[in-house]
């Protein structure tokens, strides 16, 4: 090891050398440190990179699952931050109101409002209903406010009083009031704007209570249906679990078909550039389709959404029976005054019906006809019955009734079906769920050749769902083949169509059409909360967008600043080397001359 000896002269003749380390040691030891702290900063990348590839979108399902738990709790009404909203449904047989609620604006401009249903205290949706609908007020409008009265105090009772100036109320009527003449319409519309604000301090004014097209209600289906399976979110695109992505990169939206009794409706969403039709056709698509803006700014246009929505009348599935019964009754009746028979005059010589179970018999009455029926359950000749009553014409793109359908691309689409889909397949099949033609079309077919009197012993030992009653039990093979062909022969689905959700409720709850209502209605609401932020929040935000919260700006300047050390720490090795080959000499100077000094000393 060199040693550098200094001499100190306090009187002259003191002397002493002091060594000194050689500082390669501590570079070393400052270079080791150095390489332990970048191996440490390069594990801690490392691991970031697993923490947003993989942690994030686990935590947000996580987060996703206790969002459905906490859907089925009481409404904290004493929280200051919820803000709430009611809808009321004005149907044909009664009206119903829906109190929802919803947190404040999570901030990221591309989500909409987190609304839900209110719950009360025992954890039960806040909704009520009143008979009979609204059309009733048609010969007395002034008598409207009146009629609605009890449900908006209901509503009343349970929205926190301090929230009622900021809690908007739309009142949407449907199918009762669309038979009226618009001049009845109006009239009960007006007395709704004019009377309610005097005696209730909802946010209400007159663009807030109207007559919705069928069309604006399948869109509003649509659009809740799509809202809870979380369709439009578009933060997590990550997500390995996630739905098939479009092209655009917005998350794959899932299509609604609903039969009703009396009604049929399809929905879903098609490309936003759809290949050249005819002028004819051309007109029609532009009445089916319906495209709106869904984000909280119309210049958002990754939000646009173009959906393909019709309803078609008169083939909901006991409506589909009746003209299938006045069908068979006007058939039979005129082929037996052209042949001479008596068909179906008689028990004792019925019109044998293959889409009622084996041995049922039935009356088919019309005015002053009537028809004896029998069943012989032959659920294929069913279906070539029901052939005539889908209406369809030559053309391609024409689906039932003759009326246009949208392409669909069934490699790329998702389905769900409600309410007779649902029954068909679960309440007496008991296949709900994920739908599968084959196996379908199996099971309707053997119920179809059942004798009666072995069905109605099934039902009486419970073997069918709580929801089945002996018209269910009647009606069932009917309702399969109309179901079956409906699907595969009017809407062309493929008959091993895998990507068929048949269901009741979605995430254990039921899904209104007056969800997607107000989410629409509400859909520029998060622009405020975001300006208004935005001029609370300055400094909060500039904070936000500082390096702490920039990932990879802090590692980048954690490896200037290393790289800054090393460089110091090499200057500082040529300065040394420098001053060494400098002190060389001088160090042999010093030694020639404290020698002799000491040498001196000793001598006398």
């Amino acid at each position: 090891m060199a040693r550098i000896s200094f001499s100190y002269l306090c009187p002259a003749s003191w002397y002493f050398t002091v060594p000194t380390v050689s500082p390669f040691p501590r570079q070393r030891v400052a270079f080791l440190g150095l390489f332990f702290i970048s191996c440490l900063l390069l594990l801690m990348l490392i691991m970031d990179f697993r923490h947003w590839g993989a942690s994030l979108p686990r935590d947000r399902q996580y987060e996703r699952y206790l969002a459905r738990v906490g859907d089925l709790e009481a409404t904290d009404t004493e929280d200051p931050n919820l803000n709430y909203g009611l809808v009321v449904d004005c149907g044909s047989s009664g009206s119903r109101i829906f109190v929802y609620f919803w947190p404040r604006h999570n901030g990221n401009p591309h989500d909409l409002l987190d609304i839900k249903q209110m719950r009360d205290r025992n954890s039960q949706p806040v909704v009520k209903k009143i008979k009979p609908g609204i059309s009733a007020m048609a010969d007395t409008p002034e008598h409207s406010s009146d009629y609605l009265r009890p449900l908006l105090s209901f509503a009343a009772a349970h929205v926190p009083v301090r929230k009622h100036k900021e809690t908007p109320l739309y009142i949407l009527c449907t199918a009762g009031m669309r038979l009226l003449p618009e001049r009845k319409q109006l009239a009960i519309l007006a007395d709704l704007v004019k009377d309610l604000p005097l005696e209730f301090d909802f946010l209400f004014s007159q663009s807030q209570a109207e007559v919705i097209s069928g069309k604006q209600e399948g869109v509003y289906a649509w659009i809740g249906i799509n809202f809870v399976l979380g369709r439009f979110d578009h933060e997590d695109e990550s997500d390995a679990e996630a739905p098939q992505e479009l092209a655009t990169g917005r998350r794959r939206t899932v299509g609604i078909l609903d039969m009703g009794g009396a009604s049929l409706q399809i929905a879903y969403e098609v490309p936003t550039s759809t290949s050249v039709l005819p002028p004819q056709q051309e007109e029609a698509a532009k009445i089916l389709l319906a495209e709106f803006n869904l984000g909280c700014d119309v210049q958002h246009t990754e939000h646009v959404y173009r959906v393909y929505v019709t309803t078609f009348l008169g083939f909901g599935g006991n409506f589909a029976r009746q003209r299938y019964e006045d069908l068979v009754l006007n058939e039979t009746l005129n082929k037996n005054r052209l042949l001479g028979q008596k068909t179906g005059l008689s028990p004792d010589n019925p019109f044998l019906d293959p889409c009622l179970p084996v041995g049922l018999t039935d009356v088919v009455e019309r005015n002053s006809q009537v028809l004896h029926v029998r069943g012989r359950g032959d659920w294929v000749a069913c279906r070539a019955m029901l052939n005539p009553l889908l209406a369809r014409s030559n053309t391609s793109q024409a689906s039932l009734n003759g009326i246009y359908q949208s392409p669909i691309d069934f490699n790329n689409s998702e389905f769900y079906g409600f309410s007779e889909f649902f029954y068909c397949t679960e309440d007496v099949l008991r296949i709900g769920g994920r739908y599968h033609g084959p196996t379908f079309a199996k099971a309707a077919q053997d119920y179809c050749g059942m004798a009666w009197s072995i069905l109605t012993q099934r039902f009486k030992n419970g073997l069918f769902s709580s929801h089945a009653d002996e018209h269910r039990l009647k009606y069932q093979c009917f309702k399969s083949a109309w179901m079956y062909q409906i699907l595969h022969e009017g809407f062309h689905f493929p008959y091993d169509y895998p990507n068929l959700q048949t269901a009741q409720l979605v995430y254990d709850r039921e899904v209104q059409w007056t969800l997607g209502a107000i989410l629409y209605k509400t859909r520029f609401l998060p622009l405020r909360d975001l300006r208004q932020e935005g001029v609370r929040q300055v400094h909060g935000s500039w904070f936000r967008l500082s390096f702490v919260y920039n990932h990879y700006l802090f590692f980048a300047c954690i490896l200037v600043v290393l790289l800054a050390i090393i460089l110091y720490l090499l200057r500082l090795r040529r300065i040394h080397h420098r001053q060494t080959r400098a002190s060389a000499p001088l160090n042999l100077l010093w030694i020639e001359e404290v020698v002799p000094m000491i040498g001196a000393e000793v001598g006398p």
